[in-house]
């Protein structure tokens, strides 16, 4: 078993990276004390190529592996989890889906514009009444000759008011439960489809939230993405990748965490000494690392195995659940080694804890990734 990166991974995290500390962290601050989507830091994500890094060049993509994503996703949330979580559900929850299970007419007409920034896309599963149960989706679509008229609701939409198209699911054959879901997708300015409300949050500030509304929305047949009533097997499928974007973003939010607090560590001094010096601060960095390289290495053998095409759920889950964990842990013991300067909005950290709260519930709970390990483990 390899644990080294190819030449070509670390030159893409050299890249990410600058890229990152050059025009992302300088605005990071401000993003988050405006509560303001920049659009121009996204569209700049696209001309750089980390919109299409999993994707064949024919639709604009970068032809790289998803080992590539998950570096790109790791060091953007390491300066910013707000472009993080906007490149996860841009890329791995409406790209991705559009990439697996849509025509090639659909590919061609929706992947090159979201793989080069020109627009932006959200996936729209969860519903009042359907979060970790997604299987009670209410929002319905019927066909109507050569369109499909859909009526519902949904909620804490990542890109959602801002997204030019839009994958979600829609019962298809009430009383069938999952097996009655399929999936569509849905371009802003169709007629009957009305973004809400943008959610104020506690943290990933520069991120939209949003409601999605759908009265009588009519969309062509052809819009149907994937056969018709398997689109819950399809957003299962699409979640499990999503789980190990959102546990490499948080991998990069403790990161930065972590090296912020040791940088600190070592220059703030206390009774005429560093405070790295004392064992207390030494050992909460001793415990930060060794949480963080056992994430970061729980992430790539999950993304190992979506690359060998091998089954990779309960790892999926696994390397979500951990790295998600481990990414509070740290953002906690990074406020404490900062003290008092930990709880103002001038130190980075304050920000990084408040960003990586929602790392345990977005892409499904911890307590959904517990039930989905331990329904695997126990059927072996």
């Amino acid at each position: 078993m390899d644990f080294g990166y190819t030449e070509e991974q670390r030159m893409l995290r050299r890249m990410v990276r600058e890229f990152a500390e050059r025009e992302i962290a300088p605005r990071a601050e401000e993003i988050d004390a405006t509560d303001t989507f920049p659009h121009d830091l996204f569209q700049r994500m696209g001309d750089v190529g980390l919109l299409g890094l999993p994707f064949p060049p024919q639709y604009g993509g970068s032809d790289a592996d998803y080992h590539a994503m998950i570096i790109a996703l790791e060091e953007v949330a390491r300066v910013s989890g707000s472009l993080a979580i906007t490149l996860d559900a841009h890329t791995s929850l409406c790209c991705e889906p559009i990439f697996r299970f849509g025509t090639e007419k659909q590919k061609e007409r929706y992947l090159p514009g979201l793989l080069s920034g020109e627009t932006i896309g959200a996936f729209g599963l969860t519903e009042p009444q359907a979060g970790s149960d997604a299987g009670a989706t209410q929002t319905r679509a019927v066909r109507a000759g050569d369109v499909w008229v859909i009526n519902g609701q949904k909620i804490y939409i990542t890109n959602g008011s801002i997204a030019d198209v839009v994958v979600i699911t829609a019962n298809t054959d009430p009383g069938t439960g999952t097996r009655g879901i399929s999936a569509f997708i849905i371009e802003n300015g169709t007629p009957g489809f009305k973004p809400g409300r943008d959610e104020k949050k506690m943290g990933l500030k520069g991120s939209v939230t949003s409601e999605l509304f759908f009265e009588d929305c009519r969309i062509p047949a052809e819009n149907l993405l994937g056969e018709q009533n398997r689109g819950f097997h399809q957003f299962l499928s699409t979640l499990d990748a999503g789980r190990i974007a959102i546990a490499a973003m948080a991998v990069g939010l403790a990161q930065g965490a972590y090296e912020r607090s040791t940088d600190y560590a070592k220059g703030r001094e206390q009774f005429g000494r560093p405070i790295a010096d004392f064992q207390a601060i030494r050992w909460m960095i001793a415990d930060m690392a060794t949480g963080i390289d056992a994430a970061r290495l729980m992430v790539h053998r999950a993304a190992w195995l979506k690359e060998r095409g091998e089954p990779y759920t309960k790892e999926a889950s696994m390397a979500k659940l951990l790295a998600s964990e481990v990414s509070e842990r740290v953002c906690h013991k990074a406020i404490q080694i900062h003290g008092g300067y930990g709880y103002v909005r001038e130190y980075e950290v304050e920000r990084m804890y408040r960003d990586q709260r929602l790392c345990q519930i977005g892409e499904g709970t911890n307590e959904i990734q517990r039930l989905v390990i331990s329904r695997d483990v126990l059927a072996g």
